[in-house]
């Protein structure tokens, strides 16, 4: 007894075009995420020390809580 597959009748440069838009996608999202974190990272930059105290971050701490891996509770790291 034969088994077919339902992918085995499409073309398969229509899967390879699905997979290549998705990985361009990810790029995509990786560097707009990447270019967002540095742009909040010099603006926090750019405060005072006591700014940042008043918003519970030391200075020290700005990529790590621009990365979201800082408690907001505890002011630690996750």
């Amino acid at each position: 007894m034969t088994t077919i597959s339902q992918t085995a009748g499409q073309p398969a440069s229509r899967n390879a075009r699905t997979g290549f838009f998705r990985l361009l996608g990810g790029w995509v999202n990786a560097i707009v995420t990447h270019l967002a974190h540095r742009e909040a990272i010099k603006t926090l930059s750019e405060l005072d020390d006591r700014a940042l105290r008043d918003i519970g971050v030391e200075r020290s701490q700005i990529d790590t809580a621009v990365r979201g891996l800082i408690d907001p509770t505890f002011g630690r790291t996750m």
